[in-house]
This record gives structure tokens, sequence and C-alpha cells, in this order.
């Protein structure tokens, strides 16, 4: 009788490199510190991660509102370039300009990386590009999870998920409860496409195209490549906003234009007896700028009006409703922050929809 020698078979053996996550969260531990609030207890590492709710107990009803998002299918541009350095801010944004709008400030934020193959520099480029978005809206980046998949995924693929904790006194909630017919519409610019609707983006701008025509110049895009274009993080507004509502900004709702465009978003915003009107202008669109790489897209993909509002920001990365008394307050205010208000449309009395002229 003979007895089979049981086969020596490692973790690495199977595909998760131990010893390279230990110096993947070494790689990032500076980075993280830097996002820190007196709020949070403890350091990277722990199995949990405290944050202090102590500072914001003299609010009357303190509420805390949470979110979560990922990137989405722009990843794959960023994998096909080799660009890692800012996809963690369109993270961030994702998340954090979705508890603006109740009028939270949001507190800390959590990342979830699964990666085919985890390389300490490439996932330190990642964390990076987060705890630049953290900076940028106010918040401490607290944890996260590296998780290793081979067989899973490829090993140079990934994809990222966020979370985010906000809070904000009951009281100072806003949203389409204090919308009416009359408000006035304001608009933030977008940076560019953000990160909703590259599945279209990827059809009708990115594929049959090489690396080397993707870097290059385009004059319909004012000089800019289309790898630059389509790979410009989302703007973060969290910070500013939070920032001009501390200060008293009348704002009465927030809208966070992403996925669905204006058409589908705005709406979120308003109650269901008054609708948005939104002024996009004639054939020379609205009276704000529209990202040419935005432009570039709609015209490669044939849309019209309406199925572009309702694919791309168009423009707008957050829209703001208030008073039209106290518009020039408002914008005042949101100058202050760096930004760049417009006027784009107004409240009307009907069913809760977005409508255009």
């Amino acid at each position: 009788m003979t007895t089979e020698q049981t086969k020596h078979v490692t973790y690495a053996d199977a595909g998760v490199d131990v010893d390279e996550g230990a110096r993947a969260v070494d790689a990032i531990k500076d980075t993280v510190k830097a996002t820190s609030r007196p709020e949070v207890i403890g350091g990277l590492g722990g199995f949990g991660s405290c944050f202090s709710m102590k500072p914001f107990k003299d609010m009357e009803d303190p509420v805390l509102v949470s979110g979560t998002d990922g990137v989405g299918t722009k990843l794959a541009i960023a994998q096909l370039l080799d660009r890692h350095e800012t996809v963690g801010e369109d993270l961030v944004a994702m998340c954090v300009d979705d508890v603006v709008p109740i009028g939270a400030e949001p507190l800390f934020f959590l990342d979830y990386v699964a990666i085919g193959k985890l390389k300490a520099d490439h996932v330190a480029k990642i964390v990076k590009g987060i705890a630049n978005g953290c900076k940028k809206s106010g918040c401490a980046l607290v944890g996260g999870e590296m998780a290793e998949h081979p067989g899973v995924m490829k090993a140079d693929d990934y994809d990222l998920a966020g979370f985010v904790v906000g809070v904000v006194d009951r009281p100072k909630m806003i949203g389409p409860d204090k919308v009416k017919a009359g408000d006035v519409i304001i608009g933030l610019p977008s940076s560019g496409i953000h990160s909703n609707g590259y599945s279209l983006v990827r059809k009708v701008a990115i594929e049959g195209k090489t690396i080397e025509e993707l870097n290059q110049p385009l004059d319909e895009l004012g000089g800019e490549s289309l790898a630059d274009a389509v790979l410009r993080p989302t703007a973060i507004y969290a910070g500013g906003l939070v920032k001009a509502l501390k200060a008293g900004a009348p704002i009465h709702a927030m809208a966070h234009i992403t996925g669905g465009g204006i058409t589908e978003n705005l709406n979120r915003a308003l109650p269901s007896n008054v609708d948005a009107v939104v002024d996009r202008g004639g054939d020379d669109g609205p009276a704000w700028d529209v990202p040419p790489i935005i432009t570039y897209c709609v015209k490669a993909a044939g849309l019209t009006p309406d199925e572009a509002y309702k694919t791309f920001n168009m423009g707008v990365g957050m829209s703001i409703i208030c008073d039209p008394n106290d518009v020039d307050e408002v914008c005042g205010d949101l100058v202050e922050q760096g930004f760049a208000p417009f006027v784009m449309g107004e409240c009307v009395e009907g069913e809760g929809k977005v409508t255009y002229r």
C-alpha cells in the first residue's frame, strides 16, 4: 500500500499575494492620513473605523445620511490607457455629491477595490485619487478593502465602489418639500462627461481607435485629446456647497446631475405639483457652456436634443433651486466658494417633470 504525497499549495500559488497586499497598505498609509478629520479615532489597519459624533451633539436632531456608488465603465477606458490617477476622484464625487443635495456634510468615506492581480504601486495611484477627492469634499478616508480576485477577473482589471456617511440637522434639511412654483433653477458647470454615459462614449468615441489616435490633440476638443477629455475627473461640489449652506445660503433643493442627465435627475428635486422648465436655447445650444467632449459624443452618436439631455449632464454638474428673490445672494455665496453659477430655468406648476424650452 502506498500513500499519495500531499501537494504543497500556498495562497500565492492560488493567485493571491498577501505580501503584495501588505506592501499596498504601507504605500497608502500617508495618503490616507492626509485626509483625516479631528473626529477620526485611530488610524488605518483596524478591523473597523471609528468616528466621533460628539462635535455634532449640539444639533437639534442630527440625521446620518449615507450614499454608495461606483465609477462604471469609465474604468475600462482608464485600464485601456493605463491611467489610474484620477478615477478615485470620480468615485468620491459620485458618492459625496449624492448626499449634499439633502444638505448633509460628508464626514467619512470608505472604498472597495476589487482587482485581478494586486500591484502595490497600481493601487497606490487609485487610492491617491480617492484621497484627493476626499480632501476636496472635506471628508476623511477612514478605511477600505483591497480584494484580489484571481480566476474571476483578468490580471489588469479592477472595479471600484465607495461608501460615504454625512450628517445634517433635520430642521436644516433641504429638498423637494421646500420647492414651489416661481423658484429659479441655477446650474453649476460640469468638468466634462463626469462618470455617466460611458458605455455610449466607448462605443462612439473610443472603440476602433489606436492609443496614438486617442492621445492626438483634436481641434474640435479645443486642442485636447480624446484620452484627456474622457478621463477628466468628475467635478466635486460637496466641499463648497457645504460651506455655502453653513454660511446661510437660502437654498431650497439641489439635484446632482448624473446617470439619466438633466431629465432624469432634476425631477428628483421637485415636488409632485411643480415642473422644472429648463431653457436649453435654440440651434446654438443652451446659454451655458457645454464641454466640447460632450458635444463631440452627442454628434458622434447622432443623439437628438431630448436623447442628449437624458444621457449626458450637458454641462451641468449640479442644479440648485432657490426663491427668485434670493438668486443674487445664492449666486454670490456660490461665487465665494469658487463656482461659476448660471440661471438655467425656473419652476412652474406641473406634475414633477422636467420640460424644456
